[in-house]
């Protein structure tokens, strides 16, 4: 199939326009926090269970991503993750730069702050490659658990089994990607090391998100009460009755 690059960038851009910037910000710095978050472990007293304080805000960026897949739908919110990940990734590009600026922190100079924002290039790597493909699964099961509910799409009900079943897929396979890619290659660590982390960092985050499910719903109901996105879903619609 034919991909018409303007009409896709007009399309990006009106999306950006229509998504809700609080939404965008609050979404970008989940990344960009749970990022630098994951530099420190939880000491959970067993090798079997492995999670970092990154938890404490990665529920934000699945919520957000299932509030944008619920009114924009699967496309437009992996578009935008991208940005997101476009984000984080200069971000840490200038931690980079700064890391190595001969100079003192305020809290000493043992280089422990530098090493910890200048960061490590396969953890950059493990991070962007796991939450690019979570964001690709979370956004796609998040819409086809959607359709399932084809008679009262917009209850509640709905929106909080969507959300609950793909916040549960995407977030097993982001932690597990990671590990993949980052634990098990260069800490050595067992597949069922592997499987725990994942499995339990899924947990510990669908709880998290599980308290402001509610707050998603109420928010995703304002926007199509307002009618948010009301351009961009105009010219996505023009553009599919072109092509039928």
């Amino acid at each position: 199939m034919k991909i018409n690059f303007k009409e896709e960038l007009k399309e990006f851009k009106l999306l950006m326009s229509s998504v809700p910037a609080f939404t965008v910000l609050i979404f970008v710095l989940s990344v960009v926090t749970m990022n630098l978050l994951a530099n420190k472990s939880i000491d959970t007293h067993t090798e079997y269970l492995a999670l970092d304080c990154g938890i404490i805000v990665s529920w934000g960026a699945f919520l957000s991503m299932d509030m944008l897949t619920k009114h924009f739908g699967p496309k437009a919110a992996t578009q935008i993750s991208l940005v997101a990940v476009a984000v984080n990734l200069v971000l840490c590009l200038l931690f980079f730069a700064a890391s190595k600026i001969p100079g003192m922190w305020s809290e000493g100079s043992d280089g422990a702050l530098d090493k910890t924002f200048g960061g490590t290039w396969y953890i950059l790597l493990g991070s962007t490659a796991a939450f690019i493909v979570s964001a690709i699964v979370n956004n796609t099961v998040n819409y086809a658990v959607g359709k399932a509910f084809r008679k009262r799409p917009d209850e509640v009900a709905a929106y909080i089994c969507r959300t609950y079943v793909s916040t549960a897929v995407g977030q097993f396979v982001d932690n597990f990607v990671f590990a993949i890619i980052v634990s098990r290659v260069f800490f050595d660590w067992t597949w069922v090391q592997c499987v725990t982390c994942a499995v339990t960092g899924m947990l510990v985050e669908l709880l998290c998100e599980a308290a402001f499910a509610q707050l998603g719903y109420f928010v995703c109901k304002k926007w199509k009460e307002r009618g948010v996105g009301k351009e961009y879903f105009d010219y996505v619609q023009s553009r599919k009755e072109v092509k039928e």
